[in-house]
């Protein structure tokens, strides 16, 4: 391979003598499955208070829940929009996606924990029916709680930072060299 003046091109040496070390492109494994694991979270996390709005009897109003109920709802629902957000923005390689989808998993985890404070209901009751697999809303929230532990360990990775935080070099134009122009049509 020759350079731009017809000498050969020099090879970069080992970096102790002034030449940078090769960068390796990270992997973006860990960011993109935290992703998808982060919008099947955020449509689980979002699907609870849809379905317990859809359930409430008619005249029922939400001010007649007590303020811990309306706390978890707000909770299920914050932690869908986090993760929902940090999924978006990890696909378009942004570092503010990871942080996000570390907040809305942390969110959807103390959601599903403290549920059975906001409504009432002894811890014994709630893990019989998260574990128990007997209803769709245990399992739904037994998934919610998994994904979040998943979408947290793989967010908070070092890959992951590496990966979000790599901007890649722009692609420069092609653009032959050693090449005169002819002027006047010569």
């Amino acid at each position: 391979m020759t350079g731009p003046y017809g000498y050969p091109a020099q090879q970069p040496g080992p970096p102790a003598f002034g030449y940078p070390a090769p960068q390796d492109r990270p992997s973006g494994a860990t960011a993109i499955i935290a992703a998808v694991l982060g919008l099947v979270g955020a449509l689980a996390s979002g699907f609870i208070p849809i379905r317990y709005f859809i359930g409430l009897p008619s005249g029922f109003s939400l001010s007649n829940l007590p303020g811990f109920a309306l706390v978890e709802l707000v909770l299920y629902l914050l932690a869908a929009l986090l993760l929902l957000m940090g999924a978006l923005t990890t696909f378009f390689r942004s570092l503010i996606g990871a942080i996000l989808l570390i907040l809305g998993s942390l969110l959807a985890i103390l959601a599903v924990v403290l549920e059975p404070i906001a409504f009432r209901v002894p811890y014994r009751i709630h893990l019989d029916i998260l574990f128990r697999f007997s209803t769709f809303d245990g399992v739904l929230r037994l998934a919610m709680v998994m994904f979040g532990l998943l979408v947290l360990l793989l967010a908070v990775l070092p890959q992951t930072f590496r990966y979000l935080r790599r901007r890649p070099a722009p692609t420069q134009p092609y653009r032959p060299q050693n090449q005169s122009t002819r002027q006047g049509g010569w």
